[in-house]
């Protein structure tokens, strides 16, 4: 599950603790009509256990999109799904349906840099808080108190210490809390100077950032991602041909340099920047498998089961560990396809069933975004999208569906159906709370229904929500509640069961537009 920029920790806390809201329907009493199948019986726990102890153990190095690891993972999964019986929907008769990475990031061989005469290093001395080329010359002007906004700053190479965060502005989640605590305090350094008209801005760690400085480098050396020929995220995405040049609209290059070098930056000195990016392409990959359905005419339409199988790879360590393995960040959902895949082997639908493990999610939903501008088989005949992120951890008897209730919802038909299939199978308290615009995580538009939806298929996703191991090396497999990881993959499953076999296929809602 990729992770947002910044979030307002009160309104989080707010959220987590909220009481569910009313606005989903009440489970319906289960009818003989939706008596879950015999194959339910596949779906076990002890299976569920021991796969992910395979996929999100530290021999997996955390599965980083782009790198071997990734790869690693991918052939695990595939090689499952060989075993299972689920057919290969790949390239060339394979599993593997191959996309390129666009990646850029800040270039260490051709950046430059000196405070006062004495060369800087790139990611040891300081960190572009940017990615945009730039040249940065001249005397500082040295800003003794950041909150001063009648300082006339327009033109000028401005130093600053670093504001200290609000504790409302640091996030709960993700990262260590000295990285958060620092992007938090840069965030509020840089919204002082915003609209200035600076030249540049030099922001001067304090103690705290100054400790979690080798950490923030290792996360914003790795750059950003993007993916060519890719159906949109967001519905105001611009294409990367359609990006404005670095020249144009860029914002004010800044940068957090260490805090013994404030010294430096006093009394007029001069400084010089040369920012260069590097741009490369790097392989990531989906996996795709199908089994097909029983009905000579249903079986020509499909259920895409979802997931990603990536995640954060090996960073900095927190408590001695820098494997950030993703056990329930998103091998929960792995497993539980995996799951699903024994069981409608066992018993098939009669429409087929399309399980799709998406490349590169975290880097920015990659993997969802080219298959749903190059799926398999045609748009037209994926008749629903069931996906998942993060299904195994918080109270046993909570949960989160999100798609359930506008602006978000797309099919009150396939609403039904998992309401239905929630009621034979985990009977979870859904916490509609999460699929709410308002909520500031901005839940739903991060994982790999969103590309689908916005193309107008039916899509779900099924959630156990964030907890305070998300996105760091604590998230493993000894921390995941096996048991209900069990009743969230029924449920899905379930799902899934019940849209395969119905007469109709879900109806997208009149009037649906998917919009942030």
């Amino acid at each position: 599950m990729p992770t947002p920029l910044f979030l307002p920790r009160a309104l989080v806390v707010l959220a987590a603790f909220t009481a569910p809201a009313s606005a989903l329907p009440a489970l319906q009493p289960p009818t003989r009509a939706d008596a879950p199948p015999a194959a339910l019986s596949a779906i076990r726990e002890a299976d569920l256990k021991r796969d992910l102890y395979a996929m999100a153990g530290d021999a997996m190095r955390g599965r980083e999109a782009g790198t071997p690891d990734e790869m690693r993972a991918s052939m695990w999964v595939a090689e499952q799904l060989r075993m299972i019986g689920v057919k290969p929907m790949g390239d060339d008769g394979s599993y593997f349906q191959w996309f390129n990475m666009i990646r850029t990031r800040v270039s260490t061989v051709s950046t430059t840099a000196s405070f006062n005469g004495t060369e800087a290093q790139l990611f040891r001395d300081f960190i572009p808080l940017g990615a945009a080329n730039a040249d940065v010359s001249g005397a500082v002007l040295w800003v003794d108190n950041p909150a001063d906004s009648t300082m006339d700053v327009r033109g000028k190479v401005v130093a600053t210490r670093m504001v200290t965060p609000n504790a409302a502005s640091i996030r709960t989640t993700t990262n260590s809390p000295g990285v958060r605590y620092t992007q938090a305090g840069l965030t509020a350094t840089q919204q002082r100077f915003a609209r200035r008209g600076a030249a540049a801005l030099f922001i001067v760690a304090d103690a705290e950032a100054d400790r979690a400085f080798d950490d923030l480098a290792i996360v914003r050396a790795r750059g950003t991602y993007d993916v060519d020929r890719a159906a949109q995220r967001f519905a105001d995405q611009p294409r990367r041909a359609e990006l404005p040049p670095a020249s144009r609209n860029a914002p004010t290059p800044a940068f957090l340099v260490r805090a013994n070098a404030e010294a430096m930056l006093r009394g007029g000195a001069p400084v010089a920047v040369q920012l260069r990016l590097e741009r490369f392409e790097t392989p990531s990959v989906n996996i795709v498998g199908r089994i097909e359905g029983t009905d000579r005419v249903l079986s020509k339409e499909y259920v895409l089961f979802s997931s990603h199988q990536d995640h954060d790879g090996v960073r900095y360590a927190i408590d001695g560990d820098s494997v950030w393995a993703g056990a329930d960040d998103n091998g929960t959902v792995s497993v539980a396809l995996l799951a699903s895949a024994r069981a409608f082997i066992k018993q098939r639908p009669k429409r087929s069933v399309l399980f799709v493990y998406h490349g590169a999610e975290e880097r920015g939903l990659l993997g969802s975004r080219y298959h749903a501008a190059h799926p398999v088989v045609p748009l037209s005949q994926i008749v629903t999208v069931l996906n998942g992120d993060m299904i195994g951890r918080n109270h046993p008897d909570s949960a989160s569906i999100l798609g359930v209730q506008p602006p978000h919802r797309n099919s009150s038909d396939l609403v039904a159906h998992a309401l239905r299939a929630n009621a034979l199978t985990g009977r979870f308290k859904l916490d509609s709370i999460w699929d709410r615009p308002s909520h500031p995580e901005g839940w739903y538009f991060r994982s790999d229904h969103v590309p689908y939806a916005r193309l107008n298929v039916p899509a779900l996703m099924y959630t156990t929500n964030l907890h305070p191991d998300y996105h760091t090396p604590r998230d493993k497999p000894d921390r995941i509640d096996y048991p209900k990881l069990t009743r969230m993959a029924q449920w899905m499953y379930l799902t899934g069961w019940f849209v395969a076999n119905a007469p109709t296929r879900p109806a997208v809602d009149p009037g649906f537009k998917l919009e942030r």
